[in-house]
């Protein structure tokens, strides 16, 4: 992240906000349910990094041995950790009431500090494996007093060698098609290019692995629980998620803010910061407005899971992301610890190398704020 010193300040200051600072939940509460989050998806690099941490911090040893281990409360939460992480349109008011009520229940703060870890590090997971991190063992360094990851080699490893392709047709197309791309659309328009990029979810690979590392075993249930591919046909059972009728800054922006006090304007500014910034570059090439396709990133994982902007074009999705790249990013939203090295080169290799890492950041980013908005209408539809 070191290529975006504004968006490493944003990250940060949530990261310490929600680990180190005072808040509802314990310090090994924060740890632990980072580490559940991380094994949805198999991220060693997270796990080990929280379990060293976890026993820094006075945390019971016998809770590493597995989720049996630890108390009735935290199980609780393993399900909305397990729907959130993979079919995140599947929450409902219930599985909030299951977490609030009865014995071993979350006060309302507590469920939003919890919430807030778990979609953090399901979406920092898709960063990880993106960026091909998880076989690297993670350091700590003290920042302010807060201890952080570090590593010794920079992000995205074997990229830093790999020569920038100054003078490549890849992205012209692109570039060209982003100047073109200014005809308005009407409402129905716009409602029918986004069942059409829907429609198309199907033509990424499948093939799943679900043997478990022995630093992952202990931490995950129903590990065959995934994304559901194809899964327009269970959209198509539901009534779409309207950004227009429940959104991050109408709706999830001060809902969040009641459950867990301040947290809402440093989620904003690592939002805003994530999809706003550019350099106006494209492949190495200067003053190109990168706007439409930052956005086509964005709108694209609303997609992925079923969310609909009916402020916007989807056009702009099946001009500017050519179909590899968005097999890409939809397997780095969903299905992250199924990335490798290669598929990232050979998807990426037009891209500088802050290009890729800031790609990558926009994902994880619009993962985020995707799981937030369904979990928080989860919870909106429980309060009423």
């Amino acid at each position: 992240m070191k290529f975006h010193s504004k968006y490493l300040e944003a990250f940060l200051n949530l990261q310490e906000f929600i680990i180190y600072r005072e808040g509802p939940l314990p310090i090994q509460y924060r740890h632990y349910i980072a580490i559940m989050a991380a094994g949805r998806h198999k991220c060693t690099y997270l796990i080990n990094f929280h379990k060293k941490q976890f026993l820094e911090h006075n945390g019971d040893p016998s809770w590493l041995l597995g989720l049996s281990h630890v108390p009735r409360k935290l199980r609780n939460l393993y399900e909305i950790n397990k729907i959130l992480a993979h079919r995140p349109w599947l929450v409902t008011k219930e599985d909030i009431k299951k977490v609030v009520k009865g014995p071993n229940s979350w006060s309302m703060s507590d469920l939003g500090h919890a919430i807030i870890l778990l979609v953090h590090f399901h979406s920092l997971c898709s960063f990880v494996f993106a960026c091909n991190l998880n076989d690297e063992i993670p350091r700590a360094v003290k920042v302010s007093g807060v201890y952080f990851r570090r590593r010794s080699k920079p992000c995205l490893r074997g990229y830093a060698d790999e020569s920038i392709i100054s003078d490549d047709e890849g992205l012209e197309p692109i570039v060209e098609r982003m100047k073109k791309l200014s005809e308005p659309a009407s409402e129905q328009e716009r409602i029918q290019r986004y069942e059409l990029v829907q429609s198309q979810l199907c033509d990424s690979d499948t093939s799943a692995d679900n043997g478990l590392d022995p630093d992952v075993k202990p931490f995950v249930e129903d590990s065959g629980y995934s994304y559901l591919d194809c899964s327009r046909r269970q959209f198509a059972q539901q009534s779409s998620f309207i950004l227009q009728e429940f959104s991050w800054d109408h709706h999830g922006y001060s809902l969040i803010n009641r459950l867990f006090n301040d947290i809402g304007l440093i989620l904003d500014k690592k939002f805003q910061t994530a999809y706003n910034m550019t350099y106006y570059t494209m492949g190495g090439r200067p003053h190109i407005d990168t706007s439409r396709f930052r956005r086509a990133i964005w709108n694209y994982i609303y997609c992925i899971y079923g969310m609909r902007n009916d402020d916007y074009d989807y056009e702009d999705v099946t001009q500017l992301l050519r179909s590899q790249l968005r097999v890409y990013v939809k397997t780095a939203a969903c299905y992250p610890e199924r990335l490798n090295k290669t598929t990232t080169d050979n998807t990426l290799k037009h891209f500088e190398l802050s290009e890729k890492i800031h790609i990558n950041l926009m994902i994880m980013e619009a993962r985020m704020q995707s799981e937030l908005l369904f979990v928080l209408r989860a919870v909106m539809n429980y309060m009423l």
